[in-house]
């Protein structure tokens, strides 16, 4: 089954850009409870310019009054952020490599060359109980060296799915996604995916069988702003629940 995952950095944002609480993170968390979420993520970036390290410890104890759901940090594995996930210990990390200064996340791991700074890591947080996922783009040549990692999954970059979506060429792109995320499975690691996912085009993604999360939080905050937080919220459950028939 997949499950749903809210990424609250654009409520973050919002409340940062005025210097109050207001709109509060943990109202948004309840909300996406309420409405039939599977799981919360946060991506502290260095700046901390949306979430911040205080909305990790936030966040940490509301999950903790609901064990169903589950908690993902995901960035970029700095010492500050690696020590911030473990005292956290979510259910699972990202980890994403992003430059301090990057507006968003827009690459993936090149796992061939990087295999050697993520092990270490990885078998560091797998050792504190935190399960592990990896950001990758859909190559099938970075499959054999992300698994050699020591990750529990991918999370496969959907940014270049969702940018074809109206074009001739999706197809084909969808087609690579697929191919990825199916040697990835076969390498016994699970797929996850994320990045401008929307209601519109979710549900084609998900004809990739075993995505077992999609992580979805601008393009939700986005559409929330025409039809309603908890309303969006209860649509995207549908789809995902529709996909799992």
């Amino acid at each position: 089954m997949t499950k749903l995952s809210i990424n609250l950095n654009k409520i973050a944002l919002l409340r940062n850009a005025r210097g109050m609480n207001f709109p509060r993170v943990l109202d948004f968390a309840e909300l996406c409870v309420a409405n039939g979420t599977h799981g919360l993520t946060i991506h502290p970036r260095p700046d901390q310019r949306h979430a911040t390290y205080a909305d990790v410890t936030d966040l940490t104890e509301f999950c903790s009054q609901y064990p169903e759901i589950e908690f993902n940090i995901e960035g970029y594995p700095t010492t500050d952020f690696l020590e911030v996930v473990k005292s956290a210990k979510p259910d699972q990390c990202t980890l994403v490599p992003d430059a301090p200064d990057q507006i968003t996340s827009d690459h993936g791991w090149n796992t061939k060359v990087e295999i050697h700074f993520l092990r270490p890591i990885i078998s560091e947080l797998k050792d504190h109980g935190i399960r592990t996922s990896i950001f990758l783009d859909p190559d099938l040549g970075m499959i054999d060296s992300a698994s050699e990692t020591g990750a529990d999954r991918i999370e496969l970059y959907t940014e270049e799915y969702a940018r074809s979506f109206d074009s001739k060429d999706n197809a084909d792109v969808l087609e690579q996604y697929r191919q990825t995320a199916i040697a990835a499975q076969n390498a016994g690691l699970g797929v996850n995916a994320g990045h401008d996912l929307n209601q519109k085009n979710l549900a084609r993604f998900l004809t990739i069988p075993d995505v077992l999360e999609v992580s979805i939080g601008h393009a939700l905050t986005v559409e929330s702003l025409l039809d309603g937080f908890a309303s969006t919220v209860r649509s995207y459950v549908s789809i995902i629940q529709s996909c799992n028939r």
